[in-house]
């Protein structure tokens, strides 16, 4: 008989998972980036058991993240980015990572029916964790963000309307692509500020509206002929996603046209593979979040009034593409 994978292998995962958050919520990598040191340094400096820290850093060099000469600890090519000082850091990432453990946790409860403390709709967070996951989805969307905008065709038009645009990844992706668009960004009043500073340092302010609102009360800014909503819909329940929908289908100019970017998963619920990993993260996480079929998706925006829906694109990195578009 074949023999399958050793699975207890991946059930042990959580250990190298815990060690690496843990090297980045002490920020050991900033640290010894900006200057290779021993454990007793670093544990001397920061107030840390010296004993454990060695224990930690020694682990991280055996991960290949460290390299220990003559006592002293130094970043290795794959851990370069972990530092903040890196331009193109991951280290929003990790502490977005490091921000999950805790509700993760609680994943056997919430199958048993244990009380929890409620949780409202989407995903709210501290004014720290905010900065870690906006950054965080900063990470994840440069290049990806680049591959959606060349792949679809929007050259005619006029203004893109991005809700929940974070601080600029998309919309900045979709100008460069398109330099007769101009966009406007609605999000929280304390994610504004965020997306002024990355498009001022990317040149592109100058095309972007910039709207403060949050799109589970306020109406959406008007004028647009284009919408995105991306990475949006799995943090919300099914009646939420519709609400936005109507939103959206109100504020659109006729024959605008709304693309959704997100995992699209098939009937079966289990394709894409980390579509189904991503429905337990926004159980965990929010009230009513979840990942979405195309049927599903399709239904919501009919009801609406959208009656034109489509895939445009299929993928396993929450680069699926549903596209609708408003009656002329």
């Amino acid at each position: 008989m074949e023999r399958r994978g050793d699975f207890t292998e991946e059930a042990r995962g959580f250990m190298k998972s815990r060690v690496i958050l843990t090297g980045a919520e002490l920020d050991f990598f900033t640290r010894i980036d900006r200057r290779p040191s021993s454990a007793e340094e670093i544990a001397g400096e920061m107030g840390l058991d010296p004993r454990a820290t060695a224990r930690v850093l020694d682990c991280l060099t055996a991960y290949g993240l460290l390299r220990k000469e003559n006592g002293r600890y130094n970043l290795t090519f794959e851990s370069a980015t972990f530092s903040s000082l890196h331009p193109e850091t991951v280290l929003p990432m990790l502490l977005h990572m490091n921000g999950l453990w805790d509700r993760w946790s609680r994943l056997t409860g919430i199958l048993r029916k244990e009380p929890c403390a409620p949780q409202d709709p989407g995903l709210k967070m501290d004014e720290e964790n905010r900065k870690a996951f906006i950054g965080a989805m900063h990470v994840v969307g440069r290049g990806l963000s680049r591959e959606i905008a060349g792949s679809v065709d929007l050259a005619r038009v006029r203004r893109l309307l991005d809700i929940g645009g974070g601080s600029g990844t998309y919309i900045i992706a979709f100008l460069s692509k398109n330099p007769g668009m101009r966009g406007v960004i609605f999000d929280l009043e304390n994610v504004i500020p965020m997306a002024r500073e990355r498009l001022e340092s990317e040149g592109f302010l100058d095309r972007v509206d910039l709207v403060a609102g949050d799109f589970y009360r306020d109406e959406l800014p008007k004028g647009c002929d284009a919408a995105l909503l991306s990475a949006i819909i799995h943090q919300n329940s099914p009646k939420e996603n519709e609400e936005l929908y109507a939103k959206i289908y109100r504020a659109l100019d006729p024959g605008g046209i709304l693309l959704i970017r997100d995992h699209i998963m098939d009937e079966s619920r289990t394709c894409p593979a980390a579509g189904a990993v991503f429905a337990l993260n926004m159980l965990v996480n929010t009230r009513g979040g979840d990942t979405y079929t195309f049927r599903e998706v399709k239904e919501s925006l009919e009801r609406v009034g959208f009656p034109a829906v489509r895939l445009l694109r299929s993928g396993e990195r929450m680069d699926s593409i549903v596209e609708a578009q408003k009656p002329a």
